[in-house]
């Protein structure tokens, strides 16, 4: 199996006797997903809703000015430290016996939450409320933290939850709105069987081999022995896994549409329009990636700091055609490491060897937190390193490590959290394809470079040189193409999972229609549109907040590293490949290739998740900091009056979410403002809008803000 190893030139982690209770239960709660059927999206949102209870718990007791997010009150006690040991583990155990009902291994992770629970002297039946205590504190704020997710449309409590009485059912959680409900995903198009080529729902229709009906829009996989990315077996037919999330609250992001994304990034390239060219180079640039899987073209590179690494946000990249997959980004690495003052050392590595290591490490397969988690564990190592100083924002006082802890995990959550609703509201809103379809239709076409020659068809793929080949009687006789059929278009692919481990497959020169995903075959991929990608929109998220978290884009002592020694697809590499980074930021980017390389997205899914990503990342950390030194509470609220019709106006302000706003109105600025009536509303937008009735009187308005009713 795959064996990754967090140096980051740093020791190992103390242990748990040393941890913080936080990290305590950070790991409790990467445990447990690790077990889980994967859910990016709802996973970030558990991370999230943990993350919250802990810092809100911690905040409860802290006189220095910290706000919490969704409780509010203060709290104090003769021993702070051990209250808030005490309340942290009061709540998050709470939320966490709550969401793992939902987990597809409920019953034995809600037997392990108790023995964790148990382990550091907690009663797990203590239910009390009494906030003179540290339990009540945090039973409190387990209720609080409920409510608040409760109805946040994320239908967390809508599926089926674990019962000990019938332990044989398995757990249904997060599932789309009842049919019939306008909210509910309609699928366009037929499924794509997998057990043979083409694009072929198994119907056995009028044009077997093609029943897509729209090529711009993603279709669901029908998986032979389906299972997983954690190996479960699973439904043949894919769902749609997070179809609601356009209608999740997020952490602070704002739009007045419900129906729009929270952050458009633009569609993607379309087949037969204006951006047809794009995406051809689209599904162009994925065969090239799939072409280079081998370790065996002699093909050398230095995948150090050195000469790699250093992106701007804003290169789209330069593929498809004749160009390589290169220039998918534009840095050239870094002069010096900045810690060290010293230059980074060359790493040269066969390159299928990196970009199969590469497409494994950052895939969160098997046994995998998911990218939201993958992100808590980098934290963690970073927090483990003996090289950081542990200021918040990198200025600042020394804080201790649960002060720490309880921040950072935080702040990570809510931007990995944030990136799940930026990116599932844009896969919704665009419903855009996977590269697996789109690679097979094309090639199905047939070739676009020549009417002169057979297979013509303007819209398929460019015949490239030893990429992308026509077969014909004389290609097939040479051997070139053994084993094809003349007429098809062939192309130097990664052939798919076979059951032997002794050798690598390698790439070999495979029928269009049979091409496929750098990925398990009973997996292929995930179970939701492509554009765009997650794994980029989490990474730049998290990127963006860990520079901001840590005062400094670098890893500690300028360098992380990631080693891995075995692949899960099929045997290699031919030696361990050690993925060296010098900054969040550089990471990050490897991740979004990474899904590239595995045959999961085209490039622009990329560019458009990183732009996304940096997006919610910076906000949220502009949001965090403020939590942190209570100058939320403080926030500017700013009004807008508009005229709906001859009787009634709008009044529309800005809020902070889980906040309190009342409105209040007077005639003269002399003279005291009065409540309209309504009373206090909690904010769980980024705004709110009242109707008012219009009157001849000079009005003035103001929103006040608070952190209680």
């Amino acid at each position: 199996m795959l064996a990754v190893f967090v140096a980051l030139r740093m020791a190992a982690a103390e242990g748990t006797n040393h941890w913080s209770i936080a990290r305590i239960w950070n790991e409790r709660a990467l445990a447990a997903i690790r077990a889980d059927t994967p859910h990016p999206p709802a996973q970030a949102r558990n991370y999230f809703s943990f993350s919250v209870c802990m810092y809100d718990a911690w905040a409860a007791y802290d006189t220095n000015g910290s706000a919490g997010f969704v409780y509010h009150q203060k709290h104090t006690a003769a021993d702070i430290a051990a209250a808030r040991r005490e309340a942290i583990s009061y709540a998050v155990f709470r939320m966490m016996k709550e969401r793992h009902a939902f987990s597809r291994t409920a019953g034995p992770s809600l037997a392990a939450d108790d023995t964790l629970m148990t382990s550091l002297g907690y009663d797990i039946n203590n239910n009390t409320r009494d906030t003179s205590t540290p339990a009540g504190v945090g039973n409190a704020i387990y209720d609080a933290v409920t409510q608040w997710f409760s109805n946040d449309g994320a239908r967390g409590t809508n599926g089926t939850p674990y019962n000990p009485a019938t332990p044989s059912v398995i757990p249904v959680a997060y599932p789309d709105y009842p049919a019939g409900d306008p909210r509910r995903y309609v699928f366009t198009n037929p499924a794509l069987a997998t057990d043979r080529p083409g694009i072929d729902d198994g119907s056995g229709g009028l044009d077997p081999g093609l029943t897509v009906s729209n090529i711009n829009r993603w279709q669901r996989l029908n998986v032979v022995n389906a299972v997983d990315q954690n190996g479960f077996p699973t439904s043949p037919m894919q769902p749609y896994l997070g179809a609601q999330w356009l209608g999740v609250r997020p952490y602070q992001m704002a739009r007045l549409d419900p129906t729009l994304p929270w952050i458009d990034p633009g569609a993607p390239p379309f087949y037969g329009g204006d951006t047809h060219a794009q995406f051809v180079d689209e599904i162009v640039a994925v065969i090239r990636a799939s072409s280079e899987l081998t370790a065996d073209d002699g093909v050398m590179m230095d995948i150090s700091p050195a000469v790699y690494g250093n992106n701007s946000l804003d290169f789209r990249g330069v593929y498809g055609g004749t160009n390589g997959l290169d220039r998918i980004y534009d840095g050239r690495g870094y002069t010096n490491n900045p810690v060290t003052g010293q230059p980074y050392a060359p790493n040269v590595v066969k390159r299928g060897d990196y970009v199969r290591a590469l497409s494994e490490y950052w895939a969160d397969g098997p046994n995998s937190e998911t990218p939201p988690g993958h992100w808590n564990v980098v934290a963690n190592g970073i927090s483990d390193s003996p090289l950081v100083v542990k200021r918040i924002g990198g200025t600042g006082p020394v804080v201790d490590d649960l002060e720490w802890d309880v921040k950072l995990y935080f702040a990570l959550n809510a931007a990995t959290h944030e990136a799940a609703c930026a990116a599932w509201g844009v896969k919704r809103y665009y419903d855009a394809y996977r590269p697996l379809s789109c690679v097979r239709f094309l090639g199905m076409l047939g070739q676009s470079t020549s009417p002169a020659l057979p297979s013509y068809n303007a819209n398929g793929l460019p015949l490239v040189t030893n990429l992308i080949e026509l077969v014909t009687s004389a290609s097939v006789s040479s051997g070139r193409h053994a084993g094809l059929l003349p007429g098809r278009i062939a192309l130097r692919a990664w052939p798919g999972e076979t059951a032997q481990r002794t050798t690598p497959n390698g790439v070999h020169w495979v029928h269009a229609e049979a091409w496929t995903t750098y990925q398990r075959s009973n997996f292929v991929t995930p179970a939701f549109p492509g554009y765009i990608s997650g794994h980029s929109t989490f990474s730049r998220s998290a990127a963006e907040l860990l520079t901001g978290f840590t005062g400094s884009k670098y890893y500690p002592g300028g360098l992380g590293t990631y080693t891995i020694t075995n692949l899960l697809n099929e045997k290699g590499p031919s030696a361990p490949v050690t993925l060296t980074y010098a900054t969040y930021y550089d990471a990050a980017d490897d991740a979004g290739l990474s899904r590239i390389y595995g045959g999961i997205h085209p490039p622009i899914d990329n560019f458009g998740g990183r732009r996304v990503g940096a997006m919610a990342g910076t906000g949220v950390w502009e949001t965090a900091r403020k939590y942190f030194d209570g100058s939320i509470t403080n926030n500017p609220v700013n009004l807008t009056l508009a005229k709906l019709n001859t009787t009634d106006g709008a009044i529309r302000f800005n809020t902070i979410r889980a906040m309190y706003y009342k409105l209040q109105v007077t005639t003269n600025l002399s003279q005291p403002f009065t409540d309209l009536p309504g009373g206090t509303m909690q904010a769980f937008d980024a705004s709110i809008t009242v109707t008012n009735g219009l009157d001849t009187a000079n009005k003035f308005y103001r929103a006040v803000q608070s952190v209680r009713p």
